[in-house]
């Protein structure tokens, strides 16, 4: 079995809430957001046949021992043979069941990715059932730079994943967040954060942000906390409607945090109008085609 595990165009950056859970490529960060277990289930199926059907190995990562994994996995269709022949896999949760180590995370994601790839695969496709995971607010933060650093391993290397969270158990704040920072997900918000395909860039930005989105804004970025690169923080905006000038005041104040002056790429003209009406001196606006 022998299949390209080349990466694919970025198609990322929208706010706009996706309705399936499948006909997404190789390299897709998806959150599913939902009320009833049995609704995560339907939705994780398909997109783990998804990922079958591109020649990528598939596991499964949740809550419950391995045999009842395995039970969810031969109840849906096509992925029972796939279990047989090593393409599919059931992972159990570890036993701290958090995100303590986001680098160690996404290091485990990423060698399971090139054994996928060394076994003939196109690459590997995860679905994890990650509301345990949000145990405490640390939890939550160590959680919300693993999405960031796991994103940014994603763009360039054949690794997918759908991340279930229960939104009644967790709450509209922390799901806020989550939704926040995937390029993808099953409900609307304000904008989305995440890493991009550029490679300069810090960050790709999504949406619209008003004086409503500041604070979450603020919050994410303090917990992801993506790094400057030669002394400038690039905010990659191709998809951004509309910034206020708080969301910019925002996007200066943790590019000082972290040495460095902030530099918003954006078609949205409104963005250097802003700047040069405040004379903001620690935000430069770089506009795109």
């Amino acid at each position: 079995m022998t299949h390209s595990g080349e990466p694919g165009p970025d198609r990322r950056g929208s706010a706009v809430a996706v309705r399936r859970s499948c006909g997404h490529g190789r390299h897709e960060h998806l959150c599913w957001s939902y009320g009833e277990p049995s609704e995560f289930t339907g939705r994780a199926g398909r997109f783990l046949a998804d990922g079958l059907a591109l020649g990528q190995r598939v596991r499964l990562v949740g809550a419950g021992d391995a045999d009842a994994l395995t039970a969810l996995l031969r109840g849906t269709a096509g992925l029972g043979a796939a279990l047989d022949s090593g393409a599919a896999q059931v992972v159990p949760p570890a036993a701290s069941h958090a995100v303590t180590d986001p680098e160690a995370l996404v290091a485990a994601h990423a060698a399971a990715t090139e054994e996928a790839l060394a076994d003939g695969y196109t690459g590997l496709r995860v679905v994890a059932e990650a509301t345990a995971l949000v145990r405490t607010p640390a939890h939550l933060a160590a959680l919300l730079r693993y999405e960031y650093l796991v994103d940014r391993y994603m763009v360039g290397r054949p690794f997918a994943a759908m991340c279930g969270y229960d939104r009644a158990e967790l709450g509209e704040d922390v799901m806020a967040q989550l939704v926040g920072v995937h390029p993808r997900a099953n409900r609307p918000g304000p904008f989305r954060l995440h890493a991009g395909h550029v490679p300069d860039a810090a960050v790709q930005l999504g949406g619209e942000l008003d004086f409503s989105g500041d604070e979450l804004l603020a919050t994410l970025l303090a917990r992801v906390d993506p790094e400057p690169s030669n002394g400038e923080f690039v905010v990659h905006a191709p998809d951004l409607t509309f910034i206020d000038h708080h969301g910019l005041l925002t996007l200066a104040a943790h590019a000082r945090r972290r040495g460095a002056t902030a530099v918003l790429r954006t078609g949205w003209a409104g963005a250097a109008r802003v700047v040069a009406l405040l004379d903001l001196p620690d935000v430069r606006v770089e506009p795109l085609s």
